[in-house]
């Protein structure tokens, strides 16, 4: 009875946010594994510049994160979230003239400002139209679509640029997110309180109070931004046949931890949710480096997909349940911003490591890590989220 009596959660205007957001970042995850075999084997750039061309996008995005919080939580989130999806795919165009490692960076940079922008607003919008009730619940689906997305780009990508080339894979991620676009615009967004403008103040751009929290949370982001980028050249060192078997085991990791850990959340086991996936990252990372053959390929991505899963929404919502109701976008924008900055360091400093030392080390490393940040979690992140909890 007590699930029945619950508000409705899929509502028409939920299903198309979460395949706007599936379409938006499907588009964008083709490139992610994409990118550093076309520079390294087409256009001869070393390895350990590879890191520098992948993370341009997300040193983008911690610039426009903060500014895009504040936006939606006083603009219109449907307006914003079209007009930068729209631009967002107009400079996918871009690829088909960056020849130089400088020009990559470039479009990449202004992708990851119009990825920003786009992400918050989605988010934010989602949240809008998911009832309070089932607000983890709601934004653990919707993180599943773009989780799901994030590995499913990958092995599609995979495939395509082996098969035909880096440029019909341009294509395939120009007709993607034509359509998100148009998914956009069938979305029906409540009508919202009209807001006044407040001073400017750092809070208003990213939350404070969740300092600790950003903190903590940059170590398992570090370790999420090794996964993209190094995973296929990673299976093709260890003579992996395909290696974009592992974004599959991954995707169903992460749907399989989303039927449930966002329902943990919501019953109050917010803290035990975080602490088993750090700790099922971190164990699955370990076998990732240490052990080289397909089963322990594929259950590291499994297990990876599992933890990943369960925490993101619970990170989330530690972020959402610190912030007043009017700074929503502000929570989002402050969440992505960790997310971000942890995935841009994985990124770059990835490509250094793999380019001077091994992928087995990298991995090592994003375990160690993941460890270290269950220690945080629990001494210093779980302490002060129950102390400035609103709700």
């Amino acid at each position: 009875m007590e699930e029945i009596s619950k508000p409705k959660l899929w509502s028409l205007s939920y299903w198309n946010v979460c395949i706007a957001n599936f379409l938006m970042a499907c588009s964008f995850n083709l490139l992610m594994p994409s990118i550093p075999l076309y520079i390294t084997e087409q256009m001869g750039i070393a390895q350990s510049k590879t890191g520098i061309v992948l993370a341009s996008y997300a040193i983008a995005l911690m610039f426009v994160r903060p500014f895009s919080g504040y936006m939606v939580d006083l603009y219109s989130r449907k307006k914003i979230l079209l007009v930068a999806f729209s631009c967002y795919v107009l400079i996918f165009f871009g690829y088909f003239w960056a020849t130089t490692v400088l020009l990559f960076v470039v479009v990449r940079f202004l992708h990851g400002i119009t990825w920003g922008l786009s992400t918050v607003s989605s988010s934010t919008l989602a949240i809008d139209v998911v009832p309070s009730e089932r607000r983890a619940e709601g934004i653990g689906y919707y993180g599943t679509f773009m989780n799901v997305a994030m590995a499913i780009g990958p092995f599609i990508a995979i495939h395509i640029y082996h098969e035909y080339s880096f440029q019909v894979l341009l294509w395939c991620a120009i007709a993607m997110g034509m359509l998100g676009i148009v998914t956009v615009a069938l979305i029906k967004a409540p009508e919202r309180p009209k807001v006044e403008r407040e001073k400017l103040s750092l809070d208003r751009f990213f939350l404070v109070k969740g300092w600790p929290i950003f903190l903590n949370q940059l170590l398992p982001c570090f370790a999420w931004g090794t996964i993209g980028p190094f995973v296929a050249q990673y299976g093709k060192e260890i003579s992996i046949p395909n290696a974009g078997i592992f974004f599959v085991f991954w995707a169903s990791g992460i749907i399989a931890s989303r039927v449930f850990a966002g329902k943990l959340v919501d019953r109050g086991m917010i803290h035990a949710v975080n602490v088993s996936a750090m700790a099922i990252v971190a164990i699955a990372f370990g076998v990732f480096a240490t052990v080289h053959n397909i089963f322990a390929f594929c259950a590291a991505g499994l297990f990876i997909g599992v933890g990943f899963g369960m925490m993101f929404p619970a990170l989330q919502t530690l972020y959402i349940n610190l912030a007043e109701n009017n700074q929503r976008g502000t929570a989002n924008s402050t969440y992505l911003i960790g997310f971000d900055l942890g995935l841009a360091l994985g990124m770059l400093v990835g490509g250094y490591i793999t380019g001077y030392m091994s992928f087995e080390a990298l991995y090592l490393i994003a375990a160690g890590l993941c460890v270290l940040s269950i220690v945080m979690y629990w001494f210093n992140s779980r302490k002060v989220y129950e102390k400035k909890r609103l709700r």
